[in-house]
This record gives C-alpha cells, sequence and structure tokens, in this order.
C-alpha cells in the first residue's frame, strides 16, 4: 500500500510539472528573435525575424547589433505586424562589421524595455568597396570658413551637407538615409575639437535629436569619427568645445570692405543728385 502511495505521489508531481512547463515558457518567451544562419560572410543579407506575445499598437522594435567589442553595429526601429511577427535584413560588412566573431543581435519592445537576443559568427572584413560602388562614398567636403576639408566615407544613404554651428559649437551633418548605414568623417582639430585642461574631451553625437554612441580615433591633427544611422535620419549633430566661425578673418574682411564700398557708392550718388547752385 505504501508502495502504491508513493508511485501516485511521484506520478502527481510529474504531471504536474509537466502542465507548468509550457506556461512558465511563455511568461518568460516574450519576445523571439532568430536569425536565418548561424554564420555569414562579407555581403550575405542577415535575416533577422522574431515574434511578440503581446502586441502594442504603433510601437515598433528596436533592433540592436552589437560587435564582439561591445560598439554599436546598427540600430533600427522595425514595425511589428497585426501577426505579431517582424522581420528586417542587415547587409554583413560596412564600417562598423569589420572585426572577425561573435555578434550580438538585441530586440527591445514596450515600455517596460522587454528584450531577446540572438548571436551570429562573422567571417571579417576581406575587401575594400571600390570607389564607383554607387553604395559607398569616399570624399571631402568644404566648410565655410575654413581652408581644411572633411573627409567622409558614407554607406546607406547621400551626405548632403555639413554646416558648422558657431553658437553650439558643433557640426550640423544633413543625410539622406536610405536604409540602415554609418558615415565616418575625418575631421581636422581645426575645424572643430573637444578638449579640456588641454586634453582631449568626447564629443557628444545627436541623431535627429537623440543621443548616440560612436567610434573614434585620434591623431595629433585629426579626430575621425564613425557613427551609425537608422534608416530615414536626416540630421547628425557633433559636439565639441571649438567650431571654426562660420566666417573666417579673411571672409570677415571681405565683407567689411563690401560694406565700405556700398557705403561709398551710395554717399557718391547722392552727391551727384543734389541740384548746384
Amino acid at each position: 500500500m505504501k508502495d502504491h502511495l508513493t508511485v501516485f505521489t511521484l506520478s502527481a508531481i510529474l504531471i504536474a510539472s509537466i502542465g507548468m512547463a509550457p506556461a512558465f515558457g511563455q511568461i518568460q518567451n516574450l519576445i523571439v528573435v532568430t536569425t536565418d544562419k548561424s554564420s555569414y560572410s562579407e555581403g550575405e543579407i542577415i535575416l533577422v525575424t522574431g515574434e511578440v506575445k503581446d502586441l502594442y499598437s504603433g510601437t515598433p522594435v528596436s533592433v540592436i547589433v552589437k560587435a564582439p567589442n561591445g560598439n554599436l553595429v546598427s540600430i533600427a526601429q522595425v514595425t511589428v505586424g497585426v501577426d505579431k511577427k517582424f522581420s528586417t535584413e542587415i547587409t554583413a560588412g560596412g564600417a562598423l562589421m569589420k572585426a572577425e566573431g561573435s555578434y550580438t543581435i538585441t530586440v527591445q519592445y514596450g515600455t517596460e524595455n522587454r528584450s531577446a537576443e540572438a548571436t551570429f559568427e562573422f567571417g571579417g572584413s576581406t575587401t575594400i568597396p571600390p570607389k564607383g560602388d554607387s553604395n559607398v562614398t569616399d570624399k571631402t567636403v568644404a566648410i565655410p570658413g575654413s581652408s581644411d576639408l572633411i573627409g567622409y566615407e558614407i554607406t546607406g544613404g547621400k551626405l548632403l551637407s555639413i554646416i558648422p554651428d558657431v553658437e553650439s559649437n558643433s557640426l550640423i551633418v544633413s543625410i539622406d538615409a536610405t536604409s540602415d548605414g554609418s558615415l565616418t568623417l575625418t575631421i581636422p582639430r581645426s575645424v572643430l575639437d573637444a578638449t579640456m585642461d588641454g586634453k582631449d574631451d568626447v564629443f557628444f553625437v545627436l541623431i535627429d535629436g537623440e543621443e548616440v554612441d560612436f567610434d573614434e580615433t585620434t591623431s595629433a591633427t585629426n579626430r575621425v569619427l564613425t557613427i551609425a544611422f537608422p534608416a530615414g535620419a536626416e540630421e547628425i549633430e557633433i559636439i565639441g568645445t571649438f567650431v571654426v566661425p562660420e566666417f573666417g578673418t579673411i571672409a570677415a574682411m571681405i565683407l567689411a570692405v563690401a560694406i565700405i564700398s556700398i557705403i561709398a557708392v551710395s554717399a557718391k550718388s547722392r552727391l551727384s543728385i543734389m541740384p548746384r547752385y
């Protein structure tokens, strides 16, 4: 009798545990995210798909990719369908995805920042895009008030302009982002710099008003920033402690001479039309 009771008790516990397991799993798996492959080579398309348990109308999921060293590679806002599923594509490689190793995809959703992660392996960057590639540009742009040029390389969009904002000690970079991409700027210290007590200080970088992370390397003459941006981004602001004036000394002198000339011509014109007696 005692043996029968023991068997019955163990059976009841086993059945209860089996019945509870799915419910526990559903509570924990509020978001699911996967990739179509476990590893990728440069230029391949990474298909990211997932599903959420609860649908929040009008709320996109944030898909964040980070490199093996933790640096930000890309970030995108992806729409969730009525079927609670979402998907997006990422091209393996580019300015921020160069190192070989394991990359992490983090998906965040909802006001409670529910999240899930997936990983994939990348074989590393082996080629340099040709200069004629329509998706990659490597050029320079002139800045008003300075003889120095800013070098840039952009993927996933087009650079429209770079304008200094003297009051904010910043550069305003206008772009047309047709897809997730990155912008690498080689900024001469004579154009924009960030220092404190004679030492390098950090820049603040905003994309459409939101602060973002970025990668930076420095030299005695330049500061090189690599900034990832999402599709649809329009403005990147880089804030330092010094920016070249929009009108340099020579431009100011030319403007002053022009004003004096206008005054002189106006005065002469008035004298010529006055009646003589």
